[in-house]
This record gives structure tokens, C-alpha cells and sequence, in this order.
């Protein structure tokens, strides 16, 4: 490992991935597999469009299950995209410069192999959804696959990664009903959109310096002075949203004991972003999944009560 980069590096061979053979550590950690954060992001979307659905518990905990492993599975082609679109890229960024492909311990051809066998997996999973699902699916790897471009065309990346994460939603609910979204899911979907861009702005605070130099986009520097006030409006037309799709679904119910927690956490990020650093912005953008569990929570608290 490059001193240089030691204490800046988001790549760690400790805990569970000591543990696994040498070669296949770098296709561990290509699809990200020792940060699980990006796939509790992925899924919960989908998780909350389905309990919204909710009618039969075995149907509702099968696609549960699917979402779960598809989102591991489309996370890891997310990344493997990702790296090999940024990989000249990420080796001028000390957060990035020991990636596999990066730091040369990956070849572009076993990148490339490795995709094809993360793809095909997904396909698997794909094809346990109704007709609609696949279709809905397929309709989502190009944004999947131009994500890491919206980066050197565009101040605003974020805004693509919003619409590829929130997805989920989509998929979720026409998995559960078979057909197409409603628009009680349409203002949840949007919700989501404002939730990510405001959760992956927080999260490329990080990169601030290394973007600047290297004259890629981001919300975070497009925001500038003015990102807490961004990130706060932006969640605030999260919660709008979400509190509309959720009462044409459900009328006002149990749901609100979820939105009000998630609230809450989100306002207490905001107050957060005031003393925002490298270190508090990883902090905060992690405390997102606990912010989509809440909102789970309160969908179950619904399908129960």
C-alpha cells in the first residue's frame, strides 16, 4: 500500500476479505462487497414499494429476498461500471487510487468478465418478476450504464444517480401488482430522487478537492456556500413527497409513525451539515440506511396494525 494514500484510501483488505483467497479479493472488492451501505441503499426503495403493496406475507418476504440479492448483485455491476469508466480517474484521487483497477491489481479483461458474470446473475434474478417487472428493469441499464459519465458532462451527477437508485420503487411495486406504476408510487419514486441526491451530495463532500482538480462535476461543488441550504431543500421535498405518495396509498395511517422518524433523522443530518468534513460526511451519508429502516419500519407498522 502507497503511504501516500494509506489513511485516505477506501480500500481495506481487513475483517472478512483477509480471509478469502488472494485472487479473489480484488473482485471482492470491485463490487464493494466489504461496504454493504451501497446495497442497503439500493434495496430499501424497493423494500418500501413493496410493503406498500403488501396482501400475501410468503409473496411479500419472496420478493423481499429477490430484492435483497438483486440489489447486491446490480450494486456490484453498478461499481464494476463505475471503475472502469473512472479508472484513470481514480488514480489521481487518494480515496481511489488502490481500486483494482486503479492500482493495476485488476486487468480491464477480468473486469469485463467479471461484469458479464454479474450480469447474468442479475438476469436470473430478473426473470423470477412478472413480465412488467422485466421490462421495467431493462429500462434502467442505461442509466446504470451512463451514471459515471454524468460526471464529466454535467455539474449535477447526482441527479442521474438519483433516478438509477431510486428504481427500486418502480420495480418494487410492479413486481408485487403487475402492473404498471401507480401515482401514489410515482410521488414516492420522486421523493426518493430528492432523498439521493441529497444523501449522495453529503457523501461527495469527500471529494470536494480532488474534483476541483481534476475538473469533474458534483452537486456538492455546485452547491457550494450553499449546500447545507441545498441538502436541507432538498430533503424537505423528500418528505413532501413521500408524505403525499404514502396518504394516496393508505390515507393517513400508521405509515406516518415511519415518515415522522425519518424526519426526524434527516433533520438531525441537516443540522449536522453546518461542521461538515471528510469524516462527518461519510458518517452522515451512512446514517441513511438507518433513515430508510425507520421508513420501512413505519410501512410494517402499516401491514400489521
Amino acid at each position: 500500500m502507497e503511504p501516500s494514500f494509506k489513511s485516505h484510501t477506501d480500500i481495506s483488505i481487513d475483517g472478512w476479505l483477509s480471509s478469502i483467497p488472494k485472487w479473489l479479493q480484488p473482485y471482492a472488492l470491485i463490487a464493494r462487497l466489504d461496504r454493504p451501505i451501497g446495497w442497503w441503499l439500493l434495496v430499501l426503495p424497493g423494500w418500501w414499494a413493496i410493503l406498500m403493496h403488501h396482501q400475501d406475507a410468503t409473496k411479500t418476504m419472496k420478493l423481499m429476498g429477490l430484492f435483497l440479492l438483486g440489489a447486491i448483485i446490480m450494486r456490484g455491476a453498478g461499481c464494476v461500471i463505475n471503475d472502469l469508466w473512472d479508472r484513470d480517474i481514480d488514480k489521481k484521487v487518494a480515496r481511489t487510487a488502490l481500486r483494482p483497477l486503479a492500482a493495476g491489481t485488476l486487468s480491464v479483461q477480468s473486469a469485463f468478465f467479471f461484469l458479464g458474470i454479474i450480469l447474468s446473475l442479475g438476469l436470473v434474478i430478473l426473470l423470477q418478476l412478472p413480465l412488467r417487472a422485466w421490462i421495467m428493469g431493462i429500462f434502467s441499464f442505461p442509466l446504470i450504464i451512463c451514471y459515471p459519465l454524468a460526471k464529466r458532462i454535467s455539474s449535477w451527477p447526482q441527479v442521474v444517480l438519483g433516478f438509477v437508485f431510486s428504481w427500486g420503487v418502480l420495480l418494487g411495486a410492479v413486481s408485487m401488482t403487475d402492473s404498471w406504476p401507480s401515482y401514489a408510487v410515482i410521488w414516492v419514486y420522486a421523493g426518493t430522487v430528492c432523498w439521493i441526491i441529497g444523501y449522495d451530495t453529503i457523501y461527495a463532500v469527500q471529494d470536494k478537492e480532488d474534483d476541483i482538480l481534476l475538473g469533474v462535476g458534483s452537486a456538492a461543488l455546485s452547491m457550494g456556500t450553499h449546500l447545507t441550504k441545498g441538502v436541507m431543500a432538498l430533503y424537505c421535498f423528500c418528505i413532501i413527497f413521500w408524505t403525499f405518495g404514502f396518504w394516496l396509498q393508505f390515507g393517513f395511517d400508521y405509515w406516518l409513525v415511519g415518515l415522522a422518524g425519518s424526519a426526524i433523522h434527516l433533520s438531525w443530518q441537516c443540522i449536522n451539515l453546518t461542521k461538515i468534513n471528510k469524516q462527518t460526511a461519510l458518517i452522515l451519508f451512512k446514517s441513511n440506511r438507518d433513515c430508510g429502516l425507520i421508513l420501512a419500519a413505519g410501512l410494517l407498522l402499516q401491514i400489521i396494525l
